[in-house]
């Protein structure tokens, strides 16, 4: 068995930047380092290319009689700027305490080989495992894994043969406390421009002549929320999945701190959607959000002109029968009618992603026809966190969206269980990324006995 740890710091040393070319020896680097680690424990390994990045699908057993898991991950990281703001070197690896410093280390590399090492410790131990394992390990995640779509439908018959999806690439609360996350929220995305004189004016010459862009952008977006935080859209609550009672008692066992939490957001006030708290809005409700806005003269100083073009970058988060070229129609149709005249109106589409909503067993909406796989490995979650944590998980929708577990079961019809591994302290896609050495520890031996409890059936 190898020593997950120098493996971990041997991944990591790979700069696998997915959406900056200049790092393509380090993408070629840290693909070839996964498909040769998963090669070297037995499986038979494809690489799959792409426009872009490759894919790795790895696999082992034969038997259709044994259940199936297929355990997803991204070998590709964010960039590492700003690098002055690093204490220590992005893609070398320190050890400081009980942490792994290093670009990746938390998103996707540290939880990744977490599963890695479970399933080489299973094999170790029973080398006939009778368990299907298909590793579905992508190198475009951080840039909205645009081959996956294709990849997906390609593949599609063999990924179905699986009976379901594990993954770590959610987050935990703290380090004592295990969240399954059970829902995503999905997204819609795109840019308002408008655009009035055909050039910038003269504010002096020209000024109270003519509708001014950036007032007209600032008109409209402030319609778009009513005064008590609801999204002044016409329609756009109305497909808004209803939050069953299991959901919200489950996310009081959080025992989540608000003034703690405002503490951590800088603010001392609360802006949600009426009759939800805060940690009930981030999970349970959408949202539209400004992300950017501009317009006009930026510089030092003044330069007084009636610019002749304003944007604003928008976004919508979205829960559970949400859909996002749905949301996207209204939203746009409404700002439409209220842009006002005079002005010229364009929309830019961006991406999007459908939302996503998995429901435990034993639960009051638990589907019927639940995959028996499935609902065993909820209930080996539930003992083998017990067991290794000291403390049952709680399972809880999050904020955060990862759009293609929705593609993955549009496409193949497979559910996900999503064992959280990050920490709100590990700096996600910011400098100092690192990840917790005992939460991978621990992670390790959850894994392997949730695994091993399927191979048991």
């Amino acid at each position: 068995m190898f020593d997950p740890i120098e493996k971990l710091k041997e991944f990591i040393r790979q700069p696998s930047v997915s959406t900056d070319p200049k790092f393509h020896a380090g993408m070629k680097g840290a693909q070839e380092f996964v498909s040769g680690l998963l090669g070297s424990m037995g499986f038979a390994v494809e690489v799959v290319k792409t426009e872009r990045h490759p894919i790795i699908l790895a696999s082992r057993g034969t038997n259709k009689n044994w259940p199936h898991v297929l355990i997803y991950g991204h070998y590709d990281v964010q960039p590492a700027d700003p690098l002055n703001l690093w204490k220590t070197p992005a893609f070398e690896p320190t050890i400081i305490g009980n942490r792994i410093y290093g670009r990746g280390a938390a998103d996707n590399k540290g939880p990744l080989m977490t599963n890695i090492a479970a399933v080489a410790s299973l094999l170790e131990e029973n080398p006939q495992l009778p368990l299907r394992l298909t590793f579905l390990i992508e190198g475009e995640e951080e840039m909205g894994s645009p081959s996956f779509p294709e990849f997906l439908n390609r593949y599609a018959d063999r990924l179905r043969a699986a009976d379901f999806v594990f993954l770590s690439d959610t987050a935990l609360p703290n380090e004592n406390q295990v969240v399954i996350t059970c829902g995503l929220r999905g997204l819609a995305l795109f840019d308002v421009h408008l655009t009035g004189a055909k050039g910038d004016l003269h504010s002096g010459l020209h000024g109270g002549v003519l509708r001014n862009p950036i007032q007209a952008l600032a008109e409209i977006l402030a319609t778009l929320h009513t005064p008590d935080g609801r999204v002044n859209v016409p329609g756009f609550y109305d497909e808004v999945l209803e939050v069953e009672p299991w959901e919200r008692a489950e996310l009081k066992m959080l025992a989540a701190d608000e003034k703690a939490y405002a503490e951590f957001l800088g603010i001392d006030t609360f802006y949600t959607t009426p009759g939800f708290s805060p940690f009930e809005s981030a999970r349970f409700q959408p949202t539209l959000e400004f992300n950017g806005i501009g317009g006009g003269y930026q510089g030092e100083g003044t330069k007084t002109v009636i610019p002749s073009k304003a944007f604003a970058k928008i976004s919508c988060r979205l829960v559970p029968n949400q859909r996002p070229d749905r949301i996207k129609q209204i939203v746009m149709d409404t700002i439409r009618a209220r842009t006002p005249k005079g002005i010229k109106l364009e929309f830019v589409d961006q991406h999007k992603g459908e939302p996503y909503v998995v429901v435990p067993p034993d639960r009051s909406n638990t589907p019927k026809d639940q995959s028996p796989v499935l609902a065993q490995a909820f209930r080996a979650a539930d003992k083998a966190v017990a067991s290794v944590w000291g403390r049952r998980p709680l399972y809880l929708r999050e904020g955060g969206s990862v759009p293609i577990i929705a593609e993955i079961k549009r496409v193949t019809g497979l559910d996900s269980v999503m064992f959280g591994l990050f920490l709100p302290e590990d700096n996600l896609h910011a400098p100092n990324e690192s990840f917790n050495l005992d939460v991978m520890k621990k992670g390790t031996e959850t894994t392997r006995r949730i695994l091993a409890d399927l191979a048991s059936r």
